[in-house]
């Protein structure tokens, strides 16, 4: 799933996959037209420390995380998981798993895989992911705090103006929006559906203010569909039926199948965005258990 690779690490050699206990899950299905041609040429390098087949397994499930991340999350964390079963001292792997942790909501899940991810390769370039992720656990604070960490300074231009973008939810949730409006102050981007994520998160900071026409402005430049694509909505596919003429039809109408994946709405994209409201997890709500796992 995921395309960036990172310097070399020390490379270790991976023992056969143990036979899956009974408590644990039946790994997912992959779809048969899936090869390990799909998976980015770089990436299926950072699995050549695995025995043959287990490399195929992760990089098959890797492949199916990327594709059904947007349509169904919950299945691409699955594929994740079981990926992390297999080869859990593997950078990518972890990214996965932390990436669609923080789709499906699994906040505390999401932090402990991207900060496992941080110390197997060094990268920081999820420190935004991360701060949303403390916002999704009523702890914008933090959020804030890791905004202000060395790492930070770190980030390319897009990591930190997403940073930003977490940043500025972030002073909303503590009712200051003065701050949320202050932090987005000078903050462009020449990605269309980036430079509309900013422009919404200042036009919530406006209306937080009660400023709804500077609100309205901020949007003013921006079309409709880059609005929902910054949203990561996609417009549903209206089918409009004419019961009538299908009464007038002679012998009998055959029922309309079902809509299936065609009429999904797409999640967000995995660049954060203003996290949701949900409760607190527990701690002890843990990672996939993995069998080559350091941590």
């Amino acid at each position: 799933m995921p395309r960036k690779t990172y310097g070399d690490s020390e490379r270790r050699s991976s023992r056969p996959p143990q036979q899956l206990r009974e408590d644990r899950p039946p790994a997912p299905e992959i779809d048969p037209d899936v090869t390990m041609a799909d998976l980015d040429r770089q990436v299926r390098g950072r699995l050549r420390g695995l025995s043959k087949e287990n490399a195929e397994k992760v990089g098959l499930h890797l492949v199916m995380a990327g594709r059904l991340l947007d349509s169904d999350p919950e299945l691409a964390y699955e594929h994740a998981a079981e990926a992390v079963r297999r080869a859990g001292r593997i950078d990518i792997v972890r990214e996965a798993a932390g990436i669609t942790a923080y789709r499906t909501g699994r906040f505390a899940e999401a932090l402990r895989e991207l900060r496992t991810v941080r110390r197997l390769n060094g990268s920081s370039e999820h420190l935004p992911l991360m701060a949303d992720c403390e916002r999704g656990l009523g702890r914008p604070e933090r959020a804030i705090d890791l905004a202000h960490s060395p790492e930070a300074k770190e980030l390319d231009e897009a990591g930190k103006v997403e940073l930003a973008i977490v940043v500025s939810g972030a002073r909303l949730d503590l009712g200051d929006a003065e701050a949320a409006l202050a932090t987005l102050a000078h903050l462009e981007s020449r990605d269309r559906v980036v430079a509309a994520r900013v422009a919404q998160a200042r036009a919530s900071a406006l209306e937080a203010l009660g400023r709804g026409e500077d609100a309205q402005a901020a949007l003013a430049g921006f079309s409709e569909e880059e609005l929902r694509a910054a949203s990561g909505e996609t417009e549903e596919e209206l089918v409009v039926v004419d019961l009538a003429e299908l009464d007038d039809e002679d012998g009998p109408t055959e029922e309309a199948p079902p809509r299936g994946a065609e009429g999904a709405v797409a999640e967000a994209d995995a660049t954060p965005g203003p996290a949701q409201e949900l409760e607190p997890l527990e701690d002890s709500e843990s990672a996939p258990s993995t069998e080559e796992t350091t941590e």
